[in-house]
């Protein structure tokens, strides 16, 4: 029966989950503020016995018009929904920004931190006592996890899930990866223009994200790996009907993790964020693994650096053959082959599984029974597709060139460049390398370092994906198909080569990359975990005198903020004030 509208919740039988519940306080007092709460929710048609002594759900949906690895969220937050009433929770649907990684310039990685501070704040402001977090799309992922993980209250992540294997002409296509290698063999004439107009529409054939080890599989992977995620849930293919169980029975936990008060910060410890390392190297990871990463721990005021995804590298081998790195499969194929709990299990010894996840159990508990289906998609670990002693899914190189570090992904590429000096071939910004590389008269060999500067967090600005540059034309019909290339940017996570990253300090504040000139020797040695410019130090002495600072590239808005307060990429590129003060409690909203 509908209650008066004057009438107060029936909290006697509940009183000791409805006195912690968060909501409450919106709801429940026996006061004017409250009285104009409660109307409101009956003017949407709501009854109080909808809500009164119920853990309030926010859905956070990250779906629009413009994000296809997100467009089925408007019917998955349905299922989500049916779950958490089912369970007997109170659901509320919030919209968050949508960071469509193919549409959004100059880059999503500028956008991450507003998602976080977006998702934080609506946790914050809003009458809600937990939340699912429905993203995939690459900085989708993190953002909605550094929001959820400040505000500190139950949440669960529902991944979008990888799409359908691209196609054409019968052969199997992978997002990122293929659009490069196409792109070449055009450029080289080695197909025709209908060829590419066929791979165009054949290499993204449903929702759902990058199909590839991209970010966006990479960082679903991890967030599982924490235990941010139900057991198994970021592996399966968006249009996939287990995705559909997967999303409802993430809603009835939700709601079972309100009530038994489990929070961010008894599952994100340093302990799960190393096992989430080790798992992003078996898997052959994305090289933006490493910035997400660092940016979540120290949210939730975990130490985590670079060191350890060196540490991590040298030990675990990857099993994953998906590609990029792999040379096979993609992540259809890795999910029907037991996906990521099944590759836990076999990486096991690297792990530590008494790390509590949503479930409520430990990691180890949620995966003791998980099966590999097929050995050459999830390698046993005696027939690796790469170990430590290749270099590893990631190393971090350090020297005069990158005092704070900088990355690259030595799977990924050709052998012969773990090792390599060549001639700097500089360029100050995207437009410039990107006329050079297609003028068949440029001054280039196959030796040489391509290196591209201004591209970092705050050069770029937000670093975007212009790491793996383009080998220059000239080369590209020679044959030539690798070389090294050296830059402060990031590349996409479906995207390989011998690409040295996230060069830190970047360029643009003065970083050892300003005073580098075209035609400076570079060296590289992945085995000695080193970098370097051949210049004496007097020399680069001279050059910074001469160093002047670049332009602002904001004067006003987002842009300025996040142009003085992102931090370098070996720090997370977190905003300097969205860090976590270690034991700083969490600040609530005044309700009157």
């Amino acid at each position: 029966m509908t209650k008066d509208a004057g009438a107060q919740p029936d909290t006697a039988a509940d009183a000791p989950q409805t006195q912690r519940l968060r909501s409450e306080r919106w709801f429940g007092p026996a006061d004017l503020r409250s009285f104009g709460h409660r109307s409101r929710a009956m003017q949407m048609g709501y009854d109080q016995e909808d809500w009164a002594g119920k853990p309030v759900i926010a859905i956070l949906n990250t779906w629009s018009d413009i994000n296809p690895c997100h467009m089925h969220f408007r019917q998955r937050s349905e299922d989500v929904k049916r779950g958490i009433l089912e369970a007997g929770g109170f659901p509320l649907e919030l919209p968050a920004i949508s960071l469509s990684e193919n549409f959004m310039k100059p880059t999503t990685m500028l956008y991450r931190n507003m998602l976080a501070m977006e998702a934080e704040e609506l946790l914050r402001a809003y009458p809600v006592d937990g939340a699912v977090l429905m993203g995939g799309c690459d900085k989708t992922t993190p953002g909605l996890i550094l929001g959820a993980t400040s505000m500190e209250i139950p949440s669960i992540y529902v991944p979008a899930g990888p799409m359908l294997r691209g196609n054409w002409h019968g052969k199997t296509l992978g997002s990122g990866a293929d659009s490069w290698k196409y792109w070449d063999e055009l450029r080289a004439g080695k197909i025709t223009p209908e060829d590419w107009a066929g791979v165009e529409v054949g290499i993204a054939r449903s929702a759902g994200t990058c199909m590839t080890m991209g970010t966006a599989s990479t960082m679903t992977a991890i967030a599982e790996a924490i235990g941010l995620s139900l057991p198994g849930a970021s592996s399966i293919p968006a249009v996939d009907s287990n995705h559909i169980r997967m999303a409802k029975s993430s809603g009835r936990r939700i709601v079972e993790m309100v009530r038994e008060d489990l929070k961010p910060s008894k599952i994100q410890t340093k302990e799960a964020f190393l096992n989430a390392i080790a798992v992003a190297m078996a898997m052959g990871c994305s090289t933006n693994a490493i910035i997400h990463v660092i940016a979540m721990a120290r949210r939730a005021a975990v130490d985590i650096g670079l060191d350890d995804f060196d540490r991590a590298s040298r030990v675990v081998p990857v099993i994953a053959n998906v590609r990029p790195t792999g040379q096979t499969y993609l992540m259809e194929d890795f999910y029907y082959a037991g996906g990521i709990a099944a590759l836990m299990n076999r990486i096991s010894g690297f792990l530590t599984l008494s790390c509590l996840t949503v479930t409520g159990k430990t990691v180890g508990e949620n995966i003791e029974k998980a099966e590999v289906y097929n050995d050459d998609v999830i390698r046993p670990l005696d027939k690796p597709m790469f170990t430590g002693k290749d270099g590893g899914a990631l190393t971090v190189l350090r020297g005069n060139l990158a005092p704070d570090g900088c990355v690259m992904k030595p799977a990924c590429c050709d052998p012969k460049f773990h090792k390599h000096s060549g001639p700097a071939l500089v360029f100050d910004d995207y437009p410039s390398m990107k006329k050079a590389i297609e003028d068949e008269n440029l001054d280039v060999t196959p030796d040489h370092v391509l290196v591209l500067r201004n591209a970092g967090p705050l050069g770029g600005p937000g670093m975007p994906e212009w790491g793996m540059l383009p080998i220059p034309k000239k080369l590209v019909k020679q044959g030539v198909r690798d070389m090294l290339r050296l830059s402060d940017a990031r590349m996409s996570g479906t995207s390989y080569g011998a690409c040295v990253l996230h060069v830190a300090p970047e360029s643009y504040v003065g970083g050892p990359l300003a005073l580098l000139k075209t035609g400076d020797l570079i060296s590289i040695d992945v085995e000695k975990r080193s970098i370097s410019m051949e210049v004496p130090d007097e020399e680069l002495e001279r050059r910074r005198a001469a160093w002047v600072a670049p332009k602002p590239r904001y004067e006003r808005g987002y842009g300025w903020m996040a142009a003085h307060h992102m931090r370098q990429a070996n720090e997370g590129c977190d905003f300097d004030f969205l860090q976590t003060d270690f034991g700083s409690p969490v600040s609530e909203p005044v309700i009157y």
